[in-house]
């Protein structure tokens, strides 16, 4: 089996540095939110380490999560305000709660960590499975860039030292629109491998995908902040309503 048909992989391979430097301030996330949960109750697919789901709990709101790593969630318990957060551990595909939720999120591209096209589907459905009516459910992805998904392969240097090379390489197929990653690092102690794999998506695609769930896009801008999407737009948040 596939180290990608593990829900938790990437929460294994990525939560010790997750909440590294360089992360986005989650709070254009956070004040775009609050309004769309209506009073909640709110539900964060991929909840992570709770960076957006914590800050939209402190508002008041009653917040639940989905994650399918204890690693993830283990971080999250030790933040402030993390011990009354409910999380279920579980595949996000699977949206493994009840609901019904006035509001269901999933951020930061990570709809596309499910790596097949199915899998992507059956969260849109379950989705709107929990959502109460006129719920929304609200996506922040990358548009991919034909540049870069078209290639067949890509090498990148990422880091060199007198003991160690870190070297990242990229096989894009896009005939599945599958990207793997692996970064291979080398130094005193061996060969340390962190293979990563997405499955990217155009947003018309998504949109497909919500339609066939019964959901239908109220509203889509190019960030947080509600800049008009455009052609030119290199990310997309995008609000379906159930209804």
């Amino acid at each position: 089996m596939s180290v990608f048909d593990d829900p938790g992989h990437f929460g294994r391979l990525w939560a010790a540095t997750y909440d590294g430097p360089g992360n986005p301030d989650p709070t254009p996330a956070v004040d775009f939110l609050a309004p769309l949960a209506e009073g909640g109750p709110v539900l964060e697919l991929a909840v992570g380490t709770g960076r957006v789901a914590l800050p939209l709990a402190a508002r008041g709101l009653t917040v639940e999560g989905v994650e399918a790593s204890p690693e993830m969630v283990a971080l999250l318990r030790a933040k402030p305000g993390g011990e009354q957060l409910p999380v279920t551990i579980g595949d996000m595909a699977d949206v493994p709660v009840s609901g019904p939720y006035r509001l269901v999120f999933l951020v930061f591209n990570t709809l596309f960590n499910l790596v097949d096209a199915e899998r992507q589907a059956e969260c849109f459905r379950n989705t709107a499975r929990v959502l109460a009516p006129g719920g929304a459910f609200v996506i922040e992805t990358f548009v991919p860039d034909p540049a870069d998904v078209g290639r067949d392969q890509q090498v990148q240097v990422r880091a060199v030292t007198e003991g160690s090379a870190t070297i990242r390489m990229h096989r894009y197929d896009p005939a599945t629109q599958t990207v793997l990653r692996q970064t291979v690092t080398f130094d005193a102690d061996g060969v340390r491998l962190e293979p990563f794999a997405m499955r990217y998506a155009w947003p018309e695609q998504i949109d497909e995908m919500a339609q066939r769930a019964g959901l239908h896009l109220a509203e889509r801008y190019a960030d947080w902040d509600r800049t008009p999407f455009d052609a030119d737009s290199r990310t997309h948040v995008s609000v379906y309503r159930l209804g």
